[in-house]
């Protein structure tokens, strides 16, 4: 009977630690705050130091393909002038984000560098953010995709290709930082992009409430959510203000505390990948039961298949058949615990 009750209070207990991940978890004290900032933003170190809950800081780092070395020949439509001043803006860029890392890491922040993904060659971009960001073991990388449309943004297909190539120079996955829009349709269609749905999830949504969000997907939850920024934050009104810092300054949560932050920080492994959905659909005539074919019941008889990343990693779940009053046999989609795969 302890046992029973023991269990029954822990189950109570991780939903309640679920839902409070899914409603305004930045006001609960215990989970870390993260700063995310990119060039323009400006900061008082001394002042932004002063909050405690400060668990780790994230900087833009490299932005599309690398600025031409030499201002000769064609720049696309660019002065040789207009040129000269992009180089100057990104040498001082290098130089504030390098600034940035050494003050926060001797204060003991997680540090972190984002790429800003543009359409254009993905492997030359890959390249662009290791040079600039020139990334240690303990820091977080990450890929931004602000959406779906080719012609403004990285497709989601050379997505693929930029994160499998920091893999191959790293030995480690990016972090995917985008909005619930782009979110949702990956996870929708995981099957065509099934190495995105598996990195890490930086959730960008502006609302204090993201219950029913999640499972999407392999996503079965967020490894950080950006809940505040310019498009919610004025003089009146904002959910967290970092001292020292302006509206603009872009802010995060973690529903956990700094110190297990800290020992998941790098991530840099693939989530597990969850079993497919399997539907079957006989006919039957009036008054009588529904009859599978002959196909459809051998296909039922065998365990589901699963990827090859799922075998390499020992993830893969055999789902489970059922059959409905509806006449729909359904392989049940597996329920996976929202972690890496640590390697």
């Amino acid at each position: 009977m302890i046992l029973r009750l023991a269990v029954l209070l822990g189950l109570t207990f991780a939903a309640a630690n679920a839902r409070a991940g899914e409603v305004e978890p930045w006001k609960e004290r215990r989970n870390a705050i993260i700063v995310d900032a990119y060039e323009l933003n400006s900061i008082d170190w001394e002042a932004m130091l002063k909050d405690k809950r400060i668990a780790g800081f994230i900087a833009k780092a490299s932005d599309g393909l690398p600025e031409s070395f030499t201002c000769t020949g064609d720049h696309g439509g660019d002065t040789v002038a207009h040129c000269r001043t992009m180089w100057r803006k990104y040498a001082v860029s290098r130089e504030l984000y390098q600034t940035r890392r050494l003050i926060a890491r001797s204060h003991g922040l997680l540090w972190g560098a984002y790429h800003l993904a543009r359409p254009g060659n993905p492997v030359d971009q890959a390249n662009h953010f290791i040079d600039y960001a020139d990334p240690r073991d303990d820091e977080l990388m990450v890929l931004d995709i602000e959406g779906i449309d080719p012609e403004k943004y990285m497709s989601l297909e050379d997505a693929a290709i930029f994160a499998g190539h920091v893999k191959a120079r790293t030995g480690r996955y990016p972090v995917l930082y985008t909005n619930h829009a782009t979110a949702k349709h990956i996870a929708a269609n995981r099957f065509e992009h099934r190495l995105l749905s598996r990195l890490p999830l930086w959730y960008a949504r502006y609302k204090p409430d993201i219950r029913n969000v999640f499972p999407m997907g392999n996503w079965e939850g967020y490894a950080l959510w950006q809940f505040s920024s310019a498009h919610n934050c004025g003089k009146k009104r904002c959910p967290y203000r970092v001292p020292g810092t302006l509206n603009d300054i872009d802010v995060n949560v973690a529903a956990m505390s700094a110190s297990a932050l800290k020992s998941v920080w790098p991530h840099g492994a693939l989530l597990a990948e969850k079993a497919p959905v399997v539907t079957f659909i006989a006919s039957a005539t009036a008054g009588m039961a529904p009859a599978l074919d002959a196909k459809a019941v051998a296909v039922l008889k065998q365990p589901l298949l699963i990827s090859r990343a799922e075998a390499e990693s020992g993830s893969g779940a055999r789902a489970d058949t059922t059959v409905t009053g509806s006449i729909a046999v359904r392989a049940a989609e597996a329920r996976l615990p929202y972690q890496s795969e640590r390697r």
